[in-house]
């Protein structure tokens, strides 16, 4: 899976960096040793060295964050703003009691989500929200269009039912494929957004499991 092997690169690049610490080897800072468990960068000439700590440590060889994953941020942020539109949805139309709570628990993880990642533009000093000269809404894999957000919600009872999970399955599946490309091109290697689209292809199967069972005990 591509995201078991951008895991590996990154412990890979962590394992490096931390070995070129203690190794004195990194081009842009003195060598570092290993005292008792600490790890001490040494000072100049005359001067004393400085005991790094674990955030330090584990900062070291981190890959920065890409245009790439500023795209993905944005993009995802639109693709769960119209899962958000689809579950607000149910609770006039669903004729189910088990639907509903479907709806809140989706509600839940994709708010969740959108937090996040608001956080993670927010920290790097990224614009919230893309321009539309920058960032095609209808080309997301897993959008749905007006016509069919249309049929949806002109729809009731058990024909809402059947259409929702089949949209949403296919919404959730868009998500995924958004991660697999971040991850299997240019973008992915910061290990916060790494994290954040590991969680979110994590969260989207989950999900989808969830209303494939729904989906087969439908009349």
């Amino acid at each position: 899976m591509v995201i078991r092997r951008r895991a590996a690169i990154l412990a890979a690049v962590a394992a490096a960096a931390t070995a070129a610490l203690l190794s004195g080897c990194t081009p842009d800072a003195e060598p570092a040793e290993s005292d008792g468990g600490r790890t001490v960068q040494l000072g100049a000439p005359g001067e004393e060295g400085r005991e790094l700590s674990s955030d330090e440590i584990a900062e070291l060889g981190q890959p920065g964050y890409t245009d790439a994953d500023v795209a993905f941020v944005h993009g995802m942020i639109m693709h769960h703003e119209q899962a958000l539109v689809m579950t607000s949805l149910v609770g006039e139309r669903t004729a189910r009691d088990d639907l509903p709570r479907l709806a809140e628990r989706l509600d839940v993880s994709q708010n969740d989500e959108i937090a996040q990642m608001t956080q993670w533009l927010e920290a790097r000093g990224e614009p919230l929200s893309a321009s539309e000269a920058h960032h095609d809404h209808g080309q997301m894999p897993g959008i749905l269009t007006d016509e069919q957000l249309a049929e949806l919600t002109a729809s009731s009872g058990a024909a809402f039912d059947r259409l929702f999970l089949e949209y949403m399955i296919y919404h959730h599946e868009g998500a995924i494929a958004m991660v697999d490309e971040l991850l299997s091109g240019d973008g992915g290697q910061e290990s916060q957004l790494f994290q954040l689209a590991s969680h979110i292809d994590g969260d989207q199967r989950v999900e989808i499991s969830r209303m494939k069972r729904l989906l087969a005990e439908l009349p």
